[in-house]
């Protein structure tokens, strides 16, 4: 089988992968000319009963609980198409911010469902790869042949919607899965035909390896992220600093600012430096991670040293880019006072996770699951509907015992026996009324007083606001549960 894109976009119930939800799926395959190889994917996927959509999130995509219980279809079911129908062999998986928020989401809903989180993006010669980066290096370095969209303060923004806008490319219906996919298709085209060259680097530059070699090779290079600052087109030129202590990466240093600054500071003073965030985003902490296995727009500084017209459009002095990388030179204990930072920053943030997501559905990055358990899980995605109620699986990992209940009743509630349905009444009762006026249910329904007392509410939104009410108090579990 020969190496084909499938584009995808979700629509989900909130921003947060560990509790929100995918509500609707869609995505297009075609060959690597970018010509649609089938029939477009395009699902809806039943928000269950222990789940309360963001307000906010339903008001940007229109798309109510109810729709998906009426057209949807269940995870369990959705998943099994996924990887029966979708995940074919050689398919690179390609979409707008997707390895940043799509993917993650899918990590979770695979997770959730007994499937491995992280092969059906590199098995059987997948891949991914993501257009938000690659767009922000085109605008950066070649921008010649496309327009490009400022919001409305007069910033550049790379909004997929404003993008299709100012070019003339046809995107209806922004933030519908469907909609979006064809849209980044086009701009897709639209790199490929205008800048044909950094489109295959880019392309050809996606794995993890290739990323590696260029960035580890010790020199400076160039690179977009959206870390950086709108003023340089969030580009820059960074040199790694070496390998990240916990993650497939390095830490990477931006050149522009003097090391000076920052080589004499203690751990302490680092970490502080590094999560603080000061308006002016020229004046951010000059320290990032960069992964390896995310797709990162990189490319050696050779394509910015004769181009006098990208190095002004990303504001670029290489005399200071020079200078700042012969003082970092001077300082390599820097680096083991930076590992020392990141740390302290990591022991913060694995408090506030535990703090925030004691619950199994958040809980996919606390470890592999080993050979036992795989197997064991590919029985449970094997098991027919009417075998649900009477599996019976020991596990070695607790995640997956606390995980097969939820994914039974999820499912297959109608399969379920009166124990089980009671486990499943108790589950949502904690789930959604525990924590008083900080509990899931209240914290709902605040939000949704909220946005009705806006002034600038829509007709549709209101109707939207009343329909998400409606659906919440008819799955509000029985206090006397």
């Amino acid at each position: 089988m020969s190496a084909s894109f499938y584009f995808y976009d979700l629509e989900t119930s909130g921003i947060n992968p560990r509790s929100a939800r995918i509500m609707q799926f869609a995505g297009q395959r075609t060959d690597m000319e970018l010509r649609p190889l089938s029939e477009p994917d395009n699902l809806m996927i039943k928000l269950t009963e222990d789940i309360l959509p963001e307000p906010d999130a339903v008001l940007v995509t229109g798309i109510t609980p109810q729709a998906t219980n009426v057209d949807g279809i269940t995870e369990a079911e959705f998943l099994k198409y996924f990887e029966n129908s979708i995940a074919q062999p050689e398919t690179i998986f390609v979409g707008y911010n997707n390895v940043r928020f799509d993917d993650e989401f899918m990590r979770f809903a695979h997770y959730r469902n007994f499937f491995d989180a992280y092969e059906w993006s590199w098995r059987d010669h997948r891949s991914r790869w993501d257009l938000l980066d690659v767009i922000r290096m085109t605008r950066a370095l070649r921008p010649e042949g496309i327009e490009w969209p400022f919001a409305p303060d007069g910033k550049p923004s790379n909004k997929l919607e404003l993008l299709t806008s100012v070019n003339g490319l046809d995107h209806q219906n922004a933030h519908d899965a469907l909609s979006d996919v064809y849209a980044t298709i086009a701009v897709a085209r639209l790199l490929k035909n205008k800048q044909p060259r950094l489109f295959d680097y880019l392309l050809n530059t996606r794995d993890k390896q290739a990323v590696k070699d260029l960035v580890e090779a010790g020199k400076p290079f160039v690179y977009s992220s959206g870390k950086y600052p709108n003023s340089y087109q969030k580009t820059t030129v960074a040199v790694s600093l070496g390998a990240h202590p916990g993650k497939q990466g390095v830490l990477v240093y931006d050149l522009r600012r003097n090391p000076e600054d920052f080589v004499h500071m203690m751990p302490p003073e680092l970490a502080l430096a590094w999560r603080t965030y000061p308006e002016d985003e020229t004046m951010r902490f000059p320290v990032k991670t960069l992964q390896f296995n995310r797709c990162p727009a990189v490319a050696p500084l050779s394509v910015v040293i004769s181009d006098t017209v990208a190095r002004d459009n990303i504001k670029l002095d290489i005399e200071t880019i020079n200078t700042n990388y012969e003082k970092l030179l001077g300082y390599p204990n820097f680096v083991n006072n930076l590992r020392t930072a990141l740390k302290i920053l990591d022991k913060k943030q694995q408090t506030e996770l535990l703090a925030s997501s004691t619950e199994v559905d958040a809980q996919l990055y606390d470890g592999f699951f080993n050979d036992r358990d795989r197997t064991a899980m590919s029985v449970v995605r094997a098991a027919e509907a009417d075998e649900i109620a009477s599996l019976d699986i020991e596990f070695e990992d607790k995640r997956l015992t606390e995980l097969l209940p939820l994914y039974k009743a999820r499912n297959f509630k109608s399969r379920l026996d009166t124990d089980q349905i009671s486990a499943w009444e108790k589950h949502r009762y904690q789930y959604l009324l525990s924590g008083g006026e900080s509990s899931r249910a209240n914290k709902f329904y605040k939000r949704l007083q909220e946005l009705s007392e806006r002034k600038d509410l829509s007709a549709n939104d209101s109707y939207l606001l009343e329909e998400l009410k409606l659906y919440a108090d008819s799955i509000m579990p029985d206090e006397s549960t």
